[in-house]
């Protein structure tokens, strides 16, 4: 990998890890059109998102800061607000099947699910899966809020995205939205409960490069890719944030179905 793929390879993932089209996804396909070929691009990807994981902490820093301030004082014994509690044991619960799914499906994960076609195919599940999502919560009378039980269900929809293709933000605003979340609501609590699973997963990965001696050999481009990953994955939050205040998912919704038509004629 050069500087020039790395650079385009981070734009990549930090423009698409919070928009419902799927990064591993554009991240495969991509690579394929680039003819980046590396025995470590499971890793890369993992160390990219490393860094949009730290433009989800830059983004949302006085949340998680209140929330560290409250376990805080929680662990000392001290009365914290509910809505803090539950946030925090909404985020911790939500956390668990990501994990688990991830550690089981780890060796697949670095094989099966590296094809074009399987990333063709998910993009028009996850554009059903979307499509439905906001079918069913435009006759939900009133948003709900996030709790504990909301939480483990949107955790479980968030491990889908161990799926090239499907897509984390996308799989956790659906599962808000069914949940009876606010598209603000599903995306601001979907990002934040993507912080720990993919910063540790991250970090694993990293680490792993590290052990394996291939961060030197990566080099300079796996540091501009991931700088430009996180810098433009800030830009992309907000972006998200604003956007779904006053629109739909249907761009995104269209937008899946016509790469996956596209992957299907060239790069399968």
């Amino acid at each position: 990998m050069d500087i020039i793929s790395g650079l385009i390879l981070g734009a990549v993932q930090g423009f698409t890890e919070f928009l419902p089209i799927s990064s591993s996804g554009h991240l495969i396909i991509v690579r394929e059109l680039l003819g980046v070929k590396t025995e470590f691009g499971l890793s890369v990807d993992a160390v990219l998102q490393l860094a949009t994981s730290l433009a989800i902490l830059l983004y949302f820093w006085r949340d998680f800061w209140d929330m560290a301030i409250s376990a805080l004082n929680w662990l000392r014994g001290h009365t914290i607000p509910s809505q803090e509690r539950i946030l925090i044991g909404a985020l911790v619960l939500g956390t668990i099947p990501a994990v688990i799914f991830g550690l089981l499906l780890e060796d697949i994960m670095a094989t099966s699910f590296r094809s074009t076609e399987l990333v063709a195919w998910t993009l028009i599940l996850g554009a059903v899966l979307l499509w439905v999502a906001e079918k069913l919560s435009k006759s939900s009378i009133k948003s709900q809020k996030i709790n504990l039980k909301r939480g483990f269900w949107i955790g479980m929809f968030q491990s889908l995205a161990l799926i090239p293709g499907m897509s984390r933000s996308g799989s956790v605003i659906a599962g808000g939205l069914l949940l009876g979340l606010s598209r603000v609501e599903a995306t601001r609590f979907g990002f934040m409960l993507g912080f720990p699973i993919i910063f540790g997963s991250g970090m694993k990965k990293l680490l792993e490069l590290e052990g394996s001696g291939a961060l030197t050999e990566l080099g300079f481009p796996l540091l501009f890719s991931a700088i430009t990953a996180f810098t433009v994955g800030i830009f992309a939050i907000h972006f998200m944030v604003r956007y779904l205040k006053n629109h739909t998912l249907n761009i995104f919704i269209v937008y899946r179905i016509a790469l996956a038509i596209v992957v299907f004629i060239f790069l399968v």
